[in-house]
């Protein structure tokens, strides 16, 4: 079976770059917010506008409405199928449809709904996460049209900003649909928008509430304050005994890994305190390759924390607090081994005796690649000739629950964690931006991609 020239490719790309490019305008202009509603029209019209995009380039594409594991209605899926010989290998693709809200869009330098190129880079919420995911899909098969040689299978989602609610449910009811060789899911991203990459790993994720608490009832600080320490500083010196003097996590209990398949390039701390935009006087926290304390060791961050505002405030001792503690765990470990380790650690260490309560929450599993599979190999040939240098694989501290859960229904598929965005790309944030060279790039990837898993 002949291999197509990566030439050939980009050439059709190319030819089919203008649309491509449309259909990514047009999918910002949506406004796929699923946080205003999941069930609401504005998504029904952002999935009926997707599978109407893969309908012409050749997938059978339909919208089906999931439903949450109670039975009330859920998101708007896009789902469908190309299939070319039932003795070929078959290929998943994965994107999602739904965005992040805009909360502030006077923080934007553009309208984040319309579409807008500066220089080589398209902004618009949604451009990276996951538009740019549909138009590489979009424009991989095609650039591929007749020479496809396996099948497709494709599933778009509408709720994977909202945390997937109704994600396994929706597989159960529909597991031909699924059913695959190799799963593509294109919602992670490059090294940089030069440099391709595969995803590694991601971290598992765990949420819980700890309860700190001193008096019964508020009592005035000029009286009993001294021997009594109000409930925010109880809080506040229980965060702090998580971490050693370097700022490594110290909870017994809690895994930490080094990246998976081993480091190729560790991250260069320049760009990411550029990124972050960190203050020039903080020292990053922790030890060993910055590259592993981003991606493989786990990290605690407190999200919410219920303390009285500076402005209104008066001379109380807080008698009881809460705050929300959201741990990344190691790929590896179950989130749950990892969340009853950092509860009872939270219970143990309770300052002067103060009581201490803990409610916990929801969990995800993490995930790491297999490095050595055909499928991850081909992927790795398929970036360096689209890209024209050698792939820097990378790990993601991020979560992305539904990939473990697939990789466990469908035990047998080979997963590859691809993607539109790079360093720049300000998912979630605002000036959310895409490449546009390097999503030229991704496409001639994937649709190289398609052609070596055939064989």
């Amino acid at each position: 079976m002949a291999a197509l020239r990566a030439d050939d490719i980009r050439a059709r790309v190319e030819g089919d770059w203008e649309r491509i490019v449309d259909v990514l305008n047009r999918k910002i202009a949506l406004r796929s917010v699923s946080a205003k509603g999941i069930t609401a029209e504005h998504m029904r019209r952002s999935a009926e506008f997707v599978a109407e995009e893969l309908r012409k380039v050749g997938v059978d594409a339909k919208v089906v409405q999931s439903h949450n594991p109670d039975g009330t209605p859920g998101a708007w899926e896009v789902i469908g199928s190309k299939i070319v010989d039932e003795h070929a290998p078959t290929v998943l693709l994965y994107a999602h449809h739904d965005v992040q809200p805009v909360p502030d869009a006077s923080a934007w330098n553009t309208d984040p709904f319309v579409g807008t190129q500066i220089d080589t880079r398209l902004y618009g919420r949604g451009a990276a996460d996951d538009g740019g995911g549909i138009a590489i899909h979009s424009g991989a098969l095609k650039a591929l049209g007749d020479d496809l040689k396996v099948n497709i299978k494709v599933f778009i989602e509408g709720e994977e900003e909202m945390g997937s609610p109704s994600f396994i449910p929706f597989i159960e009811e529909h597991r031909d649909e699924f059913s695959s060789d190799v799963i593509i899911v294109a919602d992670s991203g490059n090294w940089s928008a030069e440099i391709p990459s595969l995803t590694t790993s991601l971290r598992g994720n765990t949420d819980l509430d700890v309860h700190v608490r001193v008096l019964h009832h508020p009592v005035h600080s000029g009286q009993y304050g001294g021997p009594i320490l109000d409930a925010n500083t109880l809080a506040s010196m229980l965060i702090a005994s998580m971490y050693d003097e370097q700022g490594d996590l110290a909870v017994p209990g809690i895994a930490s890994e080094e990246p998976i398949g081993g480091l190729q390039r560790d991250m260069d701390e320049a760009t990411v305190r550029a990124d972050a935009g960190i203050v020039g006087s903080y020292h990053l926290a922790g030890t060993g390759s910055l590259a592993a304390r981003l991606w493989t060791k786990p990290s605690v961050t407190v999200i919410g924390f219920d303390a009285h505002p500076v402005e209104g405030s008066f001379n109380v001792i807080s008698p009881e607090t809460t705050f929300r503690l959201s741990l990344r765990t190691a790929p590896n470990q179950r989130p749950e081994e990892a969340q009853e380790a950092l509860a009872r650690f939270m219970v143990e260490r309770a300052p002067f005796g103060a009581e201490v309560w803990v409610d916990k929450l929801d969990n995800g599993m993490g995930w790491a690649m297999d490095p050595d599979a055909e499928a991850t190999k081909d992927a790795m040939k398929a970036m360096e000739q689209a890209f024209g240098v050698a792939p820097v694989n990378k790990g993601e501290g991020g979560s992305i629950p539904f990939i473990p859960e697939l990789q466990c229904i469908f035990p047998e598929a080979q997963v590859l964690v691809t993607g539109p965005e790079d360093p720049k790309a300000n998912a979630h944030s605002p000036n959310e931006s895409i490449s546009l060279p390097s999503l030229k790039n991704n496409v001639v990837t994937e649709a190289l991609l398609l052609d070596k898993l055939a064989r």
